[in-house]
Parts: C-alpha cells; sequence; structure tokens
C-alpha cells in the first residue's frame, strides 16, 4: 500500500535528488533511472546520483549517461528518494549534512530495511523495487512508456535472476508482461545483464573454485585481493555465491571477498545465498548488512581468515536450525 503521504510529497515537490546504494545492481540502477523518468513525465526536476559507477551492462540503459556521482549533487532540494537501500549509510557519499533538513523518502523491498526516512515505503514481497515503481506510476497517472519500462524490466530480472527466485509470483510476471507491452526486449536485457561477464571475473572464480569448502550444508569460497589484482582490478559480480548454492548438497552458500576500506585496513565483503527455506537475511542483519532471505550480505573489518572462521560457524548454526522445519 502506498502512503498517501509519499504520493503528496511527491506531487508538491518541484526538486529532487534521488539516490540508490553503493556498489548498484539492476535493481539499483533501474530503480533510480526509472524514478527520473516518473518524476520527469510529472514535470518535476531531478538528480540522478551514485556513490560507485555504473556497472558494465547497465550503462546502456535509457537516461544512464545523466546519473552523477558525488560531485554533481547539490545542497538544495525539495525532496529526497531512496531507492533499494535499506539503511542511511546505503547511500554512501551522496547523502550528506546538508541534506539532513530535507524530507527523506525511503523506497524498498528489504525485510531487513531500518525505517530512517520521514516517509517509508518498505515493501517485502515485491520482488523488486522496479516492482515496485510500477504501482507509483500507476498510482501517480504515469504512462509506462518504453524508456521507463526498459528501466524496470532490468531491475526485475536481475533480482529475480530472470524470473528464478522463489519470489518470483503471478504479480512479478504481470509487471514483466506490462513493460513488454511497452516495448521492454526481455530476451536483449537478460542478455546484457546475466549472460555475459569479463573473462577477468572467470579466472578469478576458477582460482576460488580450487579453495571451495563444503561443510554442513553450508558451501563457502575466498578470494583475495591479491588474486583479483594478478588479472586486474576489476569489481566482482555476485554470480558466484548464486553459483556456489547450485551445489546439492548446500543449503547456504558464501563468498568473502578482501578489500581495504580508506584507510587501508582490510574488510571482508561478504556473499550469501539460501535455498528456499532457508534464511540469511537475518544474519547478515546481525553482522551490520542486510538484504533478504534467499540473498543478502554484509561487510566486516578483518582478515579473511579472521571473518571466515567467526562466519562460518554462525551459518552452519542458522542452517542446522533451519533445516529442522524445512520438509
Amino acid at each position: 500500500m502506498i502512503e498517501p503521504a509519499l504520493l503528496d510529497g511527491i506531487r508538491e515537490g518541484q526538486t529532487f535528488l534521488c539516490v540508490s546504494h553503493v556498489s548498484p545492481d539492476g535493481d539499483a540502477v533501474g530503480s533510480l533511472l526509472g524514478m527520473g523518468w516518473i518524476l520527469h513525465a510529472l514535470g518535476k526536476t531531478a538528480t540522478l546520483a551514485l556513490q560507485d559507477p555504473v556497472p558494465d551492462g547497465l550503462e546502456i540503459l535509457p537516461g544512464a549517461e545523466t546519473i552523477v556521482d558525488v560531485y554533481g549533487v547539490g545542497d538544495d532540494y525539495d525532496r529526497i528518494i531512496c531507492l533499494d537501500a535499506s539503511s542511511i549509510d546505503r547511500m554512501g557519499t551522496i547523502y550528506r549534512p546538508a541534506h539532513e533538513q530535507t524530507p527523506l523518502y525511503v523506497i524498498d523491498h528489504h525485510a531487513t530495511n531500518t525505517n530512517f526516512g520521514v516517509i517509508n515505503w518498505v515493501e517485502p514481497e515485491c520482488a523488486a523495487v522496479c516492482q515496485m515503481l510500477l504501482y507509483l506510476a500507476q498510482a501517480l497517472g504515469v504512462q509506462i512508456e518504453k524508456p521507463l519500462a526498459e528501466c524496470l524490466l532490468t531491475g526485475l530480472v536481475t533480482d529475480t535472476l530472470c524470473f528464478r527466485t522463489s519470489n518470483t509470483d503471478a504479480r512479478v510476471l504481470e509487471a514483466a508482461t506490462i513493460f513488454m507491452q511497452a516495448g521492454a526486449d526481455l530476451s536483449e536485457i537478460t542478455q546484457q545483464t546475466l549472460n555475459r561477464r569479463p573473462f577477468a571475473v572467470l579466472q578469478v572464480w576458477g582460482k576460488a573454485l580450487t579453495n571451495v569448502q563444503l561443510e554442513e550444508g553450508v558451501i563457502w569460497a575466498k578470494v583475495s585481493r591479491a588474486q583479483i589484482e594478478e588479472i586486474g582490478d576489476l569489481d566482482l559480480d555476485p554470480g558466484l555465491s548464486s553459483t556456489l548454492i547450485t551445489a546439492i548438497e548446500a543449503d547456504i552458500s558464501a563468498v568473502f571477498t578482501e578489500k581495504f576500506n580508506a584507510e587501508g585496513s582490510p574488510e571482508i565483503e561478504c556473499s550469501f545465498r539460501a535455498k528456499p527455506g532457508f534464511n540469511v537475511g537475518d544474519i547478515a542483519f546481525e553482522l551490520g548488512g542486510g538484504g533478504h532471505p534467499a540473498a543478502s550480505g554484509c561487510t566486516i573489518p578483518g582478515t579473511l581468515d579472521e571473518v571466515i572462521e567467526t562466519v562460518v560457524p554462525k551459518l552452519k548454526t542458522v542452517r542446522a536450525v533451519q533445516a529442522t522445519t524445512v520438509k
């Protein structure tokens, strides 16, 4: 249910800052651009911002060239809309003290959302924020034209792995149908977002898979910074954790990727996946992150070995408890 106050605030505002989360994915970029197209249709002015670059394959989306980084963001807006972020820190450097007096609207589908806005529209039953924006556009009387449809279908495809996740229901398929009827090409979007990755990423995966471990229904792999730098400095997509969870013997998967913060200290990016009936969202939230029952993550200070020694036993405990209720 969309709060009337959210609709009224969008109608009344004229200048908007729209932002999504750091390390953006398809739903982040698709919903950010989709919100921009909705505001444009309403005659509003919108600044679309991300701390981090638009990932490869998403830069061809309509309007992607208008997305700015922190240097393109001003201080004075009527409203700020945060999309697909479960907590305020996920906006990164885009959201700053100068914005704290501006009404902040949160539109998200993560069950772990901390409700950090003055208005929080959170729908965990929706498969993607891009699905929610369909309902927002309809409530605001905005017609679904091709550019908007392409952006929103992209988020829906990427967050459901092309309609293969357990939260793909009739409403998700209905939304996809509306976007396709408006001109979005499902085959092309799938090819651009899910069916392509750099050879270097596959090389890193190969190195990680040589040391993959499976114990008590939990499968995990680690990726060191040295392994990444050996074949070029690149960002890994989350596909490795999704690949690991396909192991028949595993109910939960984890990938631990070594990174370094601004101070040069090591921190580990953890990506979790779970089969239907299992939930990794709660443990990610407990560890300072968030996400969904089937897909979540967090970032933890420490070395690879330190973090793995702490997190893997927790995952085993979660899996053991949840296994008693899975048929």
